[in-house]
């Protein structure tokens, strides 16, 4: 079912077949065939499609899909440049200016300057593209029911990615927006092996509901450039 294109397939080879997947394996079956889920099947593994292992800089790790029609595209934040921008999205993108300055975001940082551009180019892209891992902890979900497909097994497929770069030499930084990105602190210091070499960044969510509780003003992306340079890794350009 896994067919990215480099080196992620032979790090999860046979992961899809462990037993432990027969179950959200049944479920996506029944769920795709009677229901309608986001993302697209074709699109479910896009962020590892787009950044493989070796060259994932930073993991921008969120909950689950957009759960309206035309967002979800198998990245997480991400959506269509024909799609409005979701409020997440949007307060992501004024964190970005706030941060390192007005054009960013390619406009004012509004739905409408983000949106534009071709329809088969997802916003996020150009980060995937260097080397930011956009990784929902949940790959799927039902239309208009956020966390719908949660404890059906996705978690402990995405805690095997999450543990596989954690255990990688190669420095990397963690932005863990939202409780159950934050969750995964613990995991992500255990794989380490004891020597400590990411840099993690935790923080509320986006939405909404919880961006004024402390993620404006978190600075995420000159924090994840300053660690990057300090470990002789180039940084990410952040303009969309």
């Amino acid at each position: 079912m896994i067919k990215t294109g480099n080196d992620w397939d032979e790090l999860l080879a046979g992961e899809w077949d462990k037993a432990c997947y027969d179950g959200l394996r049944s479920f996506l079956l029944d769920e795709y065939s009677h229901e309608t889920v986001y993302p697209a099947k074709g699109d479910i593994f896009n962020a590892l499609k787009l950044t493989a292992y070796e060259d994932v800089k930073a993991v921008i790790l969120g909950q689950d899909p957009y759960h309206e029609p035309g967002q979800a595209q198998g990245l997480a934040f991400s959506v269509p440049r024909s799609v409005q921008a979701p409020p997440s999205l949007v307060n992501i993108m004024r964190e970005l200016e706030d941060d390192l300055g007005p054009g960013m975001a390619g406009g004012s940082g509004t739905a409408e300057s983000i949106s534009e551009g071709p329809a088969d180019d997802g916003i996020l892209v150009p980060w995937a593209k260097q080397g930011v891992l956009l990784l929902n902890t949940v790959l799927t979900v039902r239309a208009h029911r956020a966390g719908s497909h949660r404890s059906h097994g996705w978690e402990q497929f995405t805690d095997r990615i999450i543990e596989l770069l954690a255990s990688r030499t190669k420095p990397m930084v963690f932005i863990l927006w939202g409780a159950n990105a934050g969750a995964k602190t613990d995991l992500i210091l255990q794989s380490q092996q004891e020597k400590l070499r990411h840099l993690i960044i935790r923080a509320p969510h986006p939405s909404p509901l919880s961006a004024y509780r402390g993620f404006f003003g978190g600075r995420y992306f000159s924090r994840c450039n300053y660690f990057l340079e300090d470990n002789g890794i180039a940084p990410i350009d952040w303009h969309l």
